[in-house]
């Protein structure tokens, strides 16, 4: 399985409305909104489908609009890689000046 970073969706994307894009891709096993405490879309979404299926999604779905936003489709990192990187990545100036 791959799963899918979904981003640049408006705040109002469903979980339908993408269980409708990505199904005709193949079975989906998994879905998730990113919502903040309101309930409200945070922009993003992952998505779980079968490897060949999101090899085929992410390359139909480049510039495809969806409740008027371009989506940007790309396979998700796991959030421990993501931050083991971070960690590692060199600080910039702006990052390490804290005085005027």
């Amino acid at each position: 399985m791959t799963t899918l970073l979904v981003g640049n969706l408006s705040p109002k994307t469903t979980a339908s409305d993408l269980q409708a894009v990505f199904s005709a891709f193949g079975e989906i096993s998994s879905l998730r909104v990113a919502c903040d405490h309101a309930g409200r879309g945070r922009g993003f979404a992952l998505v779980e489908l079968e490897h060949r299926a999101a090899a085929i999604a992410m390359q139909a779905l480049k510039g495809v609009e969806l409740r008027g936003r371009m989506m940007n489709v790309v396979v998700s990192r796991p959030l421990s890689i993501v931050r083991r990187q971070r960690a590692q990545a060199p600080k910039t100036a702006a990052a390490v000046h804290s005085g005027p």
